[in-house]
């Protein structure tokens, strides 16, 4: 079959992501050699609830739904509104009441057609019903494919800040199709590209070379500079969560590096003034900077980092509309999910392809950089 596989070993949970051109509408095909793995799978009861967005649903997730009903599943989709907005209580609350109307039961697949949102919205969805049914992700923006659709990590957002409610909760399987990068506004599609490089800063500086070195392929969108940064990405990914599924041992805390900083911009500027890879791309240069203030890594690789992220076209340094203090800033990042007795953690590099945990960072420090 023409695609690339990865495979992220959990033991009983373990899945794979297929990488590859035009894949949404042999869907079914994918899904339902996934569904096989189920201990209580059966032929007889093969439904699925497809969950998108007012954006995404033609073609993409009508492909998938297609797909699936072309095969004889009991298919019903549910589309949502674009952005933040609909990671919320509220929002997954209707769609349960989607699922009982449908008679879901546990062999009942969740299939997510959509950026991070409504991968995360549906996976938490799943995690949740019923205790918990299986889900697929179809990732259909940069940042899905290389990130949030990898790993598990499902939820929704509250006022108070992003993400603070969720599970984890593996899917069956991540279904990759390139072609969907075609119809990806610039914006979103130059957001994802934070996160790619970000795999380079924390784990490989041989993958952040290949990046500096591709630059214009990456512009470009070209298909085999995608499919190489692209499964190089989920292998990297994968490696992490592999050893560290449930962020107990401290080691998946890495691919953060950059989102303290981040979260704390997102939430006070207003979730989707900021996409989420616009922000990182700026924490990663705070945290850089951070990690140059405390002796940690010199200039250049700070100028590195800064000269890739502004060449494919993010933002380096926060807006002027953004009209925040450093004292709001921090106070913010206190809330952080990775905080430890109130104290911050950061991730700092100490060179390029090498990140540490580091505790205690004082917060006049962290004010200063600010």
């Amino acid at each position: 079959m023409p695609y690339t596989t990865i495979q992220v070993y959990l033991g009983p949970r373990t899945y794979e992501i297929a990488i590859g051109d035009s894949l949404l509408g042999e869907a079914e095909r994918y899904l339902s050699v996934w569904k096989e793995k189920l201990s209580f799978a059966s032929s007889e009861s093969s439904k699925a609830l497809v969950v998108t967005d007012r954006n995404i649903r033609s073609p993409h997730a009508e492909m998938v739904q297609q797909s699936l009903a072309d095969n004889g599943w009991q298919v019903e989709l549910v589309s949502l509104e674009p952005g933040e907005s609909s990671k919320q209580i509220s929002v997954v609350t209707g769609m349960y009441d989607q699922l009982v109307n449908m008679q879901a039961d546990r062999q009942t697949l969740v299939v997510a057609v959509g950026g991070g949102v409504i991968g995360d919205a549906a996976g938490f969805l799943a995690a949740t019903y019923a205790r918990g049914i299986p889900f697929v992700q179809v990732p259909t923006s940069l940042l899905a494919m290389v990130d949030s659709s990898v790993g598990g990590k499902v939820g929704v957002n509250l006022p108070q800040a992003k993400n603070l409610v969720g599970a984890f909760h593996q899917p069956l399987g991540v279904l990759i199709d390139i072609e969907t990068l075609k119809t990806l506004p610039e914006r979103e599609y130059i957001s994802g590209l934070a996160e790619v490089i970000k795999y380079g800063v924390i784990l490989d500086e041989s993958f952040f070379q290949y990046l500096e070195e591709n630059i214009e392929g990456l512009n470009a969108r070209e298909s085999s500079v995608m499919k190489q940064v692209i499964a190089r990405s989920c292998r990297l990914k994968a490696d992490v969560v592999e050893q560290d599924e449930y962020e107990r041992t401290g080691l998946r805390a890495v691919l953060n590096y950059g989102h303290t900083f981040a979260h704390a911009f997102e939430a006070l500027a207003g979730y989707g003034e900021l996409l989420h890879g616009e922000a990182v791309s700026i924490g990663m240069v705070y945290a850089s900077r951070l990690a140059e203030k405390m002796g940690r890594i010199g200039a250049e690789e700070t100028k590195r980092q800064v000269n890739l992220l502004k060449a494919v076209g993010l933002p380096v340094e926060l807006p002027e509309s953004f009209q925040f203090s450093a004292d709001d800033i921090l106070k913010k990042m206190l809330l952080d999910k990775k905080t430890v007795g109130g104290k911050l953690r950061f991730i700092l590099p100490t060179k390029i392809g090498n990140v540490e945990t580091v505790k205690n960072v004082p917060d006049s420090t962290v004010c200063e950089v600010l």
